[in-house]
């Protein structure tokens, strides 16, 4: 199957909007082994618009339209899709009537604007949208099947998943259920997941299973996509593969499929019905601002304690800065005690970096010495980073909420990871 996507709007054509949209839409369709052959970005101008459509219906076999479903004038993808097909538009009273208990539902009243939302090309099949007032629709322009869909994310995440991907798998003649297992994994890089899982894919039966990675440092993601008759065939095949991928993963694995290891750690501190607080320098309070926005973190973060080096530090915790300096795991030991005591919580973590300089040389790497504290004894780790400031303060602060996570879990934090250097 030919699959192309055409992204529309102003903002996305000159830049001012990052196309996160079009790497969604396509990694997705990825996973479940449908190919991207085009990908066109085009403004709000109707005649750039209709050139599009029309190219596109004569050389793929399915489309995906994102954005320009909105209320105002320069949303025009109905308007265009309906002259690119020959057909009128008409007011389609079935989602007008949904738009309406939207609204209603938060005591809003609806603008006059939003009735453009409601007309649709002649014909068009309505893909739902169970969280927005743009609904999706399906449309054959010559012999292509075009599917629209809203520029919000969150909403084109979910029309995509459940609207459009079964019905491209269904067009395509492959088995229509598939599944996606998720890990995320933080201290191997791509190479070394793709040697420690090789033939994994062969426990599932005639290639059934696909095997993927997705590097976004600091962490990586290891996909699992499996194809089946439905969803209980697909389940049959997967279990065997994700089990060996989880054994042999192992400890490096901090999460899987929607969790976050900030979720992870907050679900783990409140199992134990403890309390945290994080004392850290240099990483612009990054570990706090992952964990304390979170819902979880009503009950188990105490506080966080954000410095730009250790003068700064010493202060805050009324330290001899004789007592910190120079930077090694004493001086975090210290600190972890210290911030433990003096906010009463039950385990503190203290994340020490210092970025390496020269008199001609800047950001050659850094050091890291990380701390946990409890009230019966205090664990620590030292790592070296080699690259920028930016890769060293990123893996710190990964190393050091994935240490936290190993330690509330039992497994050893010091386990070497392949971004460290001696």
């Amino acid at each position: 199957m030919l699959i192309e996507i055409i992204c529309t709007g102003d903002e996305v054509l000159t830049g001012a909007t990052i196309n996160s949209n079009f790497s969604h839409i396509s990694q997705r369709l990825g996973d479940v082994d449908l190919e991207v052959k085009w990908g066109t970005t085009v403004g709000d101008d109707r005649t750039a618009l209709l050139a599009a459509f029309k190219a596109a219906s004569e050389r793929a076999d399915a489309v995906i339209v994102n954005g320009g479903l909105g209320p105002t004038v320069d949303d025009l993808s109905q308007e265009i899709a309906a002259k690119a097909a020959g057909v009128d538009l008409e007011f389609r009273q079935e989602w007008f009537s949904k738009m309406q208990d939207y609204f209603a539902r938060r005591a809003r009243s609806m603008p006059e604007s939003n009735r453009k939302q409601a007309i649709l090309p002649a014909g068009a099949e309505i893909l739902d949208n169970p969280i927005g007032t743009a609904c999706g629709f399906a449309l054959d322009i010559g012999k292509t099947r075009f599917f629209f869909t809203p520029g919000v994310p969150r909403e084109l995440h979910r029309m995509l998943d459940e609207q459009i991907i079964p019905r491209l798998l269904a067009r395509s003649g492959r088995q229509s259920a598939s599944l996606l297992k998720r890990f995320h994994s933080f201290g191997i890089g791509e190479s070394r997941a793709d040697t420690m899982l090789a033939g994994v894919e062969n426990m599932a039966p005639e290639g059934s299973v696909k095997l993927g990675f997705r590097a976004h440092y600091p962490q990586l993601e290891t996909k699992l996509t499996v194809r089946g008759t439905d969803l209980d065939d697909a389940r049959r095949k997967l279990a065997p593969v994700e089990r060996e991928v989880r054994k042999r993963l192992g400890n490096f694995v901090l999460a899987e499929d929607e969790q976050k290891l900030e979720g992870v750690i907050l679900q783990e501190l409140a199992r134990r019905n403890t309390s945290l607080c994080v004392v850290e320098t240099l990483s612009g309070g990054a570990v706090t601002a992952r964990l304390a926005p979170q819902p979880a973190a009503e009950n188990v973060f105490r506080r966080g304690i954000v410095a730009r080096g250790l003068p700064d530090l010493s202060a805050a915790l009324d330290l001899n800065e004789t007592a910190l300096a120079p930077l090694s795991v004493q001086s975090a030991e210290l600190v972890a005690r210290t911030a433990r005591a003096q906010t009463e919580s039950s385990i503190a973590l203290a994340i020490l970096i210092e970025i390496d300089t020269g008199a001609d040389r800047i950001d050659l790497g850094g050091t890291i010495c990380l701390a946990i504290a409890t009230e019966a004894a205090t664990f620590t780790r030292h790592a070296r980073m080699l690259g920028g400031r930016e890769w060293v303060r990123m893996g710190a602060v990964e190393m050091a909420l994935d240490c936290l996570r190993r330690y509330l879990q039992g497994l050893p934090i010091d386990e070497r990871i392949d971004f460290e250097r001696t």
